[in-house]
């Protein structure tokens, strides 16, 4: 038995905070629209999401995971490590440091909720797309990202 999942991703104190819910398929722009209703501890909303489909055998206790989508970002503001040498903000040189030691050439820069900085993979993709509290407003629409 195949199960799909859509896991939400919010900031936290050392690690993101996470909230999971079982969907019928993976679709974008259903996870980002349901994103509106997420609310986490000290009132953090979701940054993104991904997609995860787990599997049980009959002789199987616990599913497994099979299969896991790249993360989707709930808008932000895309930064190269040039752009933030530029900068030469003292309070950004354990980012600049972070991301040279990494190899990170692009980090995304949340816009809808507490501040915090992710390495950007090639994979991940940014929805434009932004917080509101009606469940009618638009929703979000996948946008194109020069990598």
């Amino acid at each position: 038995m195949d199960q799909h999942f859509v896991t939400y991703l919010s900031p936290g104190t050392m690690f993101p905070e996470t909230t999971s819910r079982a969907v019928n398929a993976w679709d974008a722009a259903k996870a980002a629209g349901a994103a509106h209703g997420i609310k986490e501890r000290h009132g953090a909303t979701p940054y993104g999401f991904y997609f995860t489909t787990r599997a049980r055998k009959d002789d199987e206790l616990d599913s497994r995971e099979i299969s896991r989508s790249h993360t989707y970002y709930l808008g932000g503001k895309i930064e190269t490590l040039a752009d933030i040498e530029a900068r030469a903000d003292p309070k950004e040189e354990i980012l600049r440091s972070n991301m040279r030691a990494n190899g990170w050439d692009k980090v995304l820069v949340n816009t809808n909720s507490y501040k915090v900085c992710l390495p950007l993979e090639a994979a991940d993709v940014v929805l434009d797309w932004t917080p509101c509290p009606s469940p009618d407003a638009p929703r979000a629409h996948p946008q194109e990202v020069d990598r």
